[in-house]
């Protein structure tokens, strides 16, 4: 039996490639998506999923707008990393329609409460669901796993330091949903930088996808050019970071990382705003309100990937592994 998720997002490029991988897993359902101001602002970030769904023939998951702004800080897109329109400065045709009568935290309060077993994946700032517990804390804790692509433990930040992007964007938010989970007794699981900086889409990987498919393939490289562009300039790393899909993988299978409970609070204010402050340690006796995944099989998660998005057996994937190995090695 298929298990049941609703994806909090902020389509993005690498929202939209884990979209992409949900919607053709055989392991679950999206029930829907709901939608917060982060990559992109909200209304575009409708948008780009309503482009990413017709590109998938996947219009019947609705979709919900939620937060336009932060809990309190003026938002700040992450448009410089992922193009003018959010989606790689791809502009694809617009999708006409498709509105939605209710917001994205009624969705959730209605669809956690009537659901049974069904996980959020966030993907994108946590501001939808410091509103869901504003307004319906007994909703949240019928949230059957959480796991956030958020945060960073021993790797750098991404937009400051020591802090991660979604985070960043509405700190006060993210230490509502860890707060909130310690008093529930539940832990949130941490998709950190520490494990996605190792899932590169690279050149030699795209060209691949290409040959086995090559609809799928243009797909992803018209809308990842100017994120492949955007990392060489910045980090020079040849290919791009992919990091939202590896929140699916894992939610799919567990397996393929690894890392330990602990308390996680999420710094509000002053020059580590948005750090999420892992006491591995255990200092302060707080309830571990988190797994910090730290490790992951780069391989599998492309298996898995490729499998996903390809409609391949693992057996008609014969030169990943080389090419994994070369790429890594």
């Amino acid at each position: 039996m298929k298990r049941k998720i609703i994806i909090d997002c902020d389509p993005g490029i690498d929202d939209s490639l884990a979209i992409m991988m949900a919607l053709t897993s055989k392991e679950i359902e999206v029930l829907g998506i709901t939608i917060v101001c982060g990559n992109a602002p909200v209304q575009m970030g409708f948008e780009n999923i309503k482009k990413v769904l017709k590109h998938m023939n996947r219009l019947d998951v609705p979709v919900y707008l939620g937060a336009d702004k932060p809990l309190k800080k003026e938002y700040v897109s992450a448009l410089d990393t992922h193009g003018e329109d959010g989606l790689g400065e791809s502009f694809l045709e617009e999708v006409e329609g498709y509105e939605t009568s209710i917001s994205a935290v009624e969705f959730l309060s209605q669809t956690l409460r009537k659901e049974e077993n069904c996980s959020l994946i966030a993907i994108g700032p946590l501001t939808n669901l410091a509103h869901l517990i504003q307004q319906d804390k007994e909703a949240f804790s019928k949230i059957a796993m959480l796991v956030s692509m958020g945060g960073t433990y021993k790797s750098h930040g991404n937009c400051s330091p020591v802090a991660e992007y979604n985070y960043w964007e509405d700190p006060e938010a993210a230490a509502i949903v860890y707060e909130e989970m310690a008093k529930i007794g539940k832990q949130i699981h941490m998709i950190g930088l520490d494990v996605t900086r190792n899932i590169v889409l690279t050149p030699t990987l795209l060209s691949y996808i290409e040959r086995l498919d090559s609809v799928q393939g243009q797909f992803i490289r018209k809308i990842t050019k100017f994120y492949f562009d955007f990392h060489w300039e910045w980090e020079h790393i040849i290919g791009c970071v992919i990091n939202d899909p590896l929140a699916i993988a894992y939610f799919i299978n567990p397996a393929i990382c690894s890392g330990f409970s602990s308390n996680v609070q999420i710094e509000t204010d002053g020059i580590c705003r948005g750090q999420s402050v892992v006491d591995a340690y255990d200092f302060y006796k707080k309830e571990k309100n988190a797994v910090v995944l730290t490790e992951v099989n780069v391989q599998e998660f492309f298996y898995m990937f490729l499998e996903c998005i390809l409609h391949k057996h693992k057996e008609e994937l014969d030169l990943l592994e080389s090419l994994l190995v070369h790429t890594y090695a």
